[in-house]
């Protein structure tokens, strides 16, 4: 029997409820001939037959007739289909919170509900797979999946919970966090409609719920733990005046050993004096719940006695019995009894109140200070020369959009309410202070103008870590989504430029419709370099870092950039000593001084100075400076400076953010600075911004100095001559999901001689393949592809043909398509978007390496 679709409403075996139709079909086929036999026999033989049962056996009919009528009516009995029967089974299970599959004992499938297929890899080519092939490949789960697969073929229930690291088909987002799956498998009750015995499996994520029981069982250990070693004794008592928990503090003042200490076993008798137990257990008759503070000594084990206060609370249940009892034992036996004992505590609690990393004050009932601890003035920002501190109320320290919810939290501290809100509110000292709040109602005498607690901690450095976080999150979503529409972008211009290419082989300079295929390559050859800023941008593009003397590669621009400025600006440049060698792009590097310059000088309408500079950054200084995010090190630092009108802050802001422009429409695309900004970031160094309106800008690029290896050699680029004859006769498999990508690339292969073989994905690759005999010379293939991408489709080529050259063509950078290539010794790689002669040259090029037996 054929496996359901995933969400269709089928019951477990069809062909067993079409049967059962049929069978009661024939019945009421059967019964019909019968009357019909019966009556054709009435009519031959009724002079034979007599009058009185004739009329007999038709009242019986017409009594049979009337009951059946009225049955139906009253609803005794009615028709019902299979089709019903079945609707409400499915309805039933489609409706249960986890996965559930219904199989015969061999794993045959006969029905999945629609939450099933939520679990990755539930649904192979849209066809759902059983449990165990749902959970192979993963190790953790092997053994459970075996028991249960055994529990299933011999028709018993088990139940296995299973954890794997990553989750079903591997998390990349969580790929530490474990995930917790319940799976069970029962035997159904057997019944004349199955053929086989069925057996229901149920898949449930029960992570949430492990989550819950961990933390909350952490959370209760650490409560343990606080209570355990807190600074007052703590002991409960039952009903009988055994004690059920003793923590690890009155354990030490009793001399008893917590290891040893068995919850029953010791009474308040053994630790309290003569009567106190008694007053222990009293209680209060009503049942309402009472706190009594009681003088009394306990007893040590050594039998010494030590003075206590103690805070009890008993009750009595609604029966009368007495309930669980709690106490807080204080000890007093250190008490100060002396004016010198209590000065010295004084100065003692001085000291702690004054060396607290946080703001300390208390307020009067109109949220005037009172008294304040040293940090306070730190953290406020306040210095005491403008006017005396204490009487001042506190919510003018603050700022006023946070002085409504001050007001109501003092409120609430004077009404003696057990949570009051924190505050989180700016100062109003210069610069971006931020506090936050914590008020509680002061436990003083009654009488004392000191009634509200304070507590302030210094939330700035936290504030500037989310704003940085967020931030740097708002430019990676960015950076993503730019990058992805580089990508793809990409296979469009391959096809423009590439067809271009191929009708520019028809059409010579003195055909009439050159110029115009000239405007359509050169245009595309534009977007491609749009493209390529944005790949800069969101990091994906292919670099081609060497070791760079930066004061060479400035004095190579100067010509260049003083072209570019005009005559009304001029440029200095200066280089400190012995400047650093660094590693780098060195097209990209040059282009981002271009691009900084080109902004200094719209920056600069009326003219004016720009200056490069160039010096080292040692570690040490780096950790004096004060740029977020910068990690200190040796850096290489580029100095790019203008007099020109300045941005502000909130310019400052958005100026990496792609599209975002403060030029006139038409007049820049809102590119430039994004892409300097993926340049560097991807270089691994760091740009900031120092700008003063009315004063001008300073960008400060820096970049990690490189240190050579022992082993490591100035490298020189060579430059390889293009092949001359690009023609050739061997078989190559074209790999290319986009058709018009894929249909330029066959066209311009075919054109000089070679024999294509085309595949529109990974699965149909191995198809021609197969057909093929694995019988070719190269394969090229995309890199991003649906169901099996590029890296996927060369570890199942490399079992048949581990020596195979491959070429890998991607939108996205060489390095990061590299990352996802567990062998690449025979992988060269060709950046989209590519022209006619860069696919062929390319080719041509790894099929003479691959002749000379070169290994990549």
């Amino acid at each position: 029997m054929a496996s359901t679709p995933l969400g269709e409403d089928t019951y477990p075996d069809p062909l067993l409820a079409s049967e059962r139709s049929s069978a009661g079909l024939w019945r009421v086929v059967a019964l019909g001939v019968a009357l019909v036999a019966l009556a054709v026999v009435f009519s031959f033989f009724s002079d034979r037959i007599p009058m009185d049962l004739v009329m007999t056996f038709v009242g019986i009919l017409a009594v049979v007739g009337v009951f059946c009528l009225f049955g139906l009516a009253a609803g005794l009995f009615r028709f019902a289909g299979n089709a019903e029967r079945r609707t409400i089974s499915r309805a039933v299970v489609d409706s249960l919170p986890f996965g559930a599959v219904v199989s015969d004992r061999d794993g045959k499938i006969s029905y999945v509900n629609a939450h099933y297929g939520n679990f990755s890899g539930a649904l192979n080519n849209g066809l759902p797979v059983g449990v165990p092939r749902l959970f192979a490949g993963q190790s953790d789960a092997s053994e459970a999946i075996y028991r249960l697969s055994r529990a299933a073929k011999d028709g018993r229930s088990a139940v296995e919970d299973i954890r794997l690291v990553g989750g079903l088909g591997g998390s990349q987002a969580e790929s530490a966090r474990p995930f917790w799956y319940r799976v069970a498998v029962r035997p159904l009750p057997e019944s004349d409609e199955t053929k086989k015995p069925l057996v229901i499996w149920s898949v449930e994520d029960i992570t949430r719920d492990r989550d819950n029981n961990e933390s909350a069982f952490r959370d209760l250990q650490r409560a343990i733990d606080y209570l355990d070693h807190s600074p007052a004794g703590f002991f409960s008592a039952d009903a009988h005046g055994r004690i059920q928990y003793l923590n690890s503090t009155l354990s030490d003042w009793l001399g008893y050993d917590l290891a040893e200490f068995n919850a029953g076993h010791l009474g308040l008798s053994d630790i309290v004096r003569g009567d106190g137990a008694t007053l222990l257990m009293r209680g209060r008759g009503d049942g309402e719940i009472s706190t009594e503070v009681i003088d009394i000594d306990l007893v040590r084990r050594n039998g010494t006695s030590l003075p206590v206060r103690l805070l009890h609370r008993a009750a009595r249940m609604a029966d009368g019995e007495l309930g669980e009892t709690r106490t807080l034992v204080l000890d007093m036996s250190s008490a100060p009894d002396t004016e010198e004992e209590l000065r010295a505590a004084e100065v003692r609690f001085s000291r702690f109140f004054n060396d607290t990393p946080f703001a300390i004050a208390t307020l009067d009932g109109e949220g005037r200070i009172i008294r304040t601890n040293a940090p306070f003035g730190r953290i406020f920002k306040w210095s005491g020369e403008e006017k005396s501190l204490e009487m001042q109320p506190l919510s003018e320290l603050i700022g006023e959009g946070s002085r409504d919810k001050f007001a109501r939290a003092i409120g609430d501290a004077t009404a003696n309410r057990s949570e009051v809100e924190p505050v989180d509110a700016l100062l109003n000292a210069e610069g971006d202070h931020a506090v936050r709040l914590y008020l509680s109602a002061s436990e003083l005498s009654e009488g004392s103008a000191e009634q509200v607690n304070v507590y302030a901690l210094d939330m700035t450095d936290q504030r500037k870590l989310e704003a940085q976080f967020a931030q740097s999150q708002k430019m990676q979503a960015v950076g993503q989504l730019a990058g992805g529409v580089a990508h793809d972008f990409n296979n469009l211009l391959t096809a423009i430029i590439g067809f271009s290419d191929l009708l520019l082989l028809k059409h010579k300079p003195g055909d009439p419709s050159f110029s115009e295929l000239m405007q359509i390559k050169q245009n595309a050859n534009r977007a491609a370099g749009l493209t390529r800023q944005l790949l800069a941008f969101s990091r994906r593009q292919t670099l081609r870092p060497q070791v760079l003397e930066l004061p060479l590669i400035v004095d190579d621009l100067t010509v260049l950039l003083k072209r570019m400025i005009g005559e009304k600006n001029t440029l200095t440049v200066e280089h400190g000593r012995n400047i650093w060698p660094v590693r780098a792009d060195v097209v990209q590097l040059e282009q981002v001084i271009i691009n900084l310059v080109v902004n200094a000088r719209d920056a600069m309408p009326d003219g004016g100075a720009i200056t490069i500079r160039t010096s080292n950054v040692e570690q040490a200084e780096a950790e004096r400076l004060t740029f977020e995010g910068m990690v200190p090190a040796d850096f290489v630092l580029i100095d790019v400076q203008d007099t020109g009108t300045g941005m502000s802050q909130d310019v400052i802001a958005k100026i990496f953010e792609p599209f975002f422009t403060t030029k006139e429409l038409g007049k820049g695309t809102g590119l430039g600075l994004s892409t300097v900004y993926g340049i560097v970031k991807q270089t691994e160094g760091y740009i900031y911004p120092v700008s003063t309106v009315g004063v001008g800008t300073t960008f400060k690029i820096f970049l990690p100095r490189h240190v050579p290896n022992e082993n490591e050699v100035a490298s020189k680029v060579a430059i390889a001559a293009p092949a001359r004859d690009l023609t050739g006769q061997e078989r190559i498999l074209l790999v290319e999901d986009e058709e018009s990508v894929r249909a330029f690339s066959a066209r311009a292969l075919r054109a000089t001689g070679y024999e294509v073989f085309e595949a529109d994905g990974g699965e149909e690759a191995l198809e021609v393949l197969e057909d093929i005999d694995f019988k070719i010379d190269l394969m090229i293939s995309d890199v991003v592809m649906p169901e099996m991408d590029g890296p996927s489709l060369l570890k199942h080529v490399r079992k048949q043909m581990p020596d195979l050259k491959v070429i890998f063509v991607s939108g996205y950078a060489e390095e990061s398509v590299r990352r996802d290539i567990e062998d690449d010794q025979s992988v060269d790689f060709l950046p989209k978007p590519y022209s006619l002669d860069q696919i062929n040259s390319k080719v041509k090029e790894v099929l003479q390496r691959l002749g000379k037996g070169e290994v990549n």
